[in-house]
């Protein structure tokens, strides 16, 4: 795992998680917004990726707005407990966070380009929390699906810790690790600012661009 320094929080442990749920949550597999598929199979061309900026309503939105995501989906990730509710996740006894699942067409946007978006969009400082929403499901993540991502995420991490630091900000609490397990949030919970254009979004940036400081 990369990460800066100690969390506030403290996540679970295997033995002080919630129990396993015998079922996994199954949503409804085309995207509201989009029209795609978000659970596999998808189209072979395409790349996934794993993104945690807090609140998951307002980052997916975010994501699929982009050209070149094919679809997007919310869910569970980095935890200890199997098949999470979303009641679990809140509880702060499985240590998963809320993310975003990406699928993109790497011809038509990179995966550079998706951190770009990752770290310009929330406060990657502010450890087990986002703003108001407090919780260790509102950690900054990056999940990766493979070893270049892995790189490129680290290397990102590094350049825009330097940009916050000339700006007078604190260090970056992102967690990087390898994807073990994405697990799908309820139906409701899907392409929720679609269905519910009012609804509650939380991201809020630190004003500092990534993209002033790494080329794509």
């Amino acid at each position: 795992m990369f990460q800066f320094h100690q969390k506030a929080v403290d996540l679970p442990t295997a033995e002080s998680a919630l129990p396993d749920r015998p079922e996994k949550i199954q949503p409804t597999p085309e995207h509201f917004a989009l029209g795609n598929r978000f659970v596999e199979p998808v189209p072979g061309h395409l790349h996934k990726a794993v993104f945690g900026l807090g609140c998951f309503w307002g980052a997916e939105r975010l994501f699929w707005n982009l050209d070149g995501v094919y679809s997007t989906a919310v869910g569970y990730s980095g935890g200890v407990t199997v098949n999470p509710s979303y009641g679990d996740v809140c509880s702060g006894r499985t240590g998963h966070a809320e993310v975003v699942l990406v699928f993109f067409d790497p011809e038509k946007i990179s995966y550079q380009q998706l951190l770009a978006t990752f770290w310009e969009s929330h406060d990657p400082t502010q450890g087990m929390r986002q703003g108001n929403d407090q919780g260790t499901q509102y950690r900054s993540a990056i999940y990766t699906t493979s070893e270049e991502q892995k790189e490129k995420a680290e290397a990102s991490a590094e350049v825009f810790q330097a940009a916050l630091f000339d700006r007078g900000h604190p260090a970056i609490t992102t967690e990087i690790n390898d994807l073990a397990d994405f697990y799908y949030a309820e139906d409701y919970h899907q392409q929720y600012l679609a269905k519910n254009p009012g609804g509650y979004c939380g991201l809020a940036g630190t004003g500092v661009c990534y993209r002033d400081n790494i080329g794509e």
